[in-house]
């Protein structure tokens, strides 16, 4: 843990090797991640929804949505990388992404149950995969050639770092 609130859970560090316990212990995260999330925001009004995690971050809603956006285009990377040859891995702007309209007019429990589905889509195949489709690359167009290792440790990261923004939030604001 650290104090920054940025970096509730710290900086993603991408680790140096990956073994099939390592593998087995990000796939367990990812599995957590969308309970976390729902414990994070269970109870929270609509204006505790609507306020932002830290001065100048997204709201918690924003949040909550991003992290649904987000492990979609995962799941998409995922399934790329597995039946095509260095697919593209398109970067997109998650700030004006959490800026559109379906953000604030959806309600949370949407893309709650849309974690949910793709987890459960998500682990099934995650848990089918051996060292040489962890191995596979794609091409992310601002990060180069990645490995679903790689996606695989960072989104076992980000489910808990973004449940962190919240579960920070309402720490300090004693919700």
């Amino acid at each position: 843990m650290t104090t920054d609130p940025r970096y509730p859970i710290g900086k993603f560090v991408r680790p140096a090797t990956f073994t099939p316990e390592s593998r087995a212990e990000c796939i367990r995260r990812i599995a957590d991640a969308p309970a976390m999330i729902r414990l994070a925001v269970a109870g929270l009004s609509e204006a505790q929804l609507d306020t932002p995690y830290r001065e100048g971050g997204w709201t918690v809603r924003q949040v909550v949505h991003h992290v649904a956006d987000s492990h979609l285009n995962m799941y998409i990377r995922l399934k790329l990388a597995l039946t095509e040859e260095v697919p593209p891995f398109k970067a997109y702007d998650e700030n004006k992404w959490a800026a559109l309209p379906d953000v604030g007019a959806v309600p949370v429990g949407v893309s709650l149950s849309l974690l949910d589905a793709i987890h459960e889509r998500m682990l099934v195949v995650l848990r089918s995969m051996g060292p040489a489709e962890f191995a596979r690359t794609g091409n992310h167009t601002e990060n180069g050639p990645t490995s679903l290792d790689v996606i695989l440790a960072l989104y076992a990261w980000h489910g808990a770092h973004h449940a962190g923004h919240i579960t920070g939030l309402r720490s300090r604001m004693g919700w």
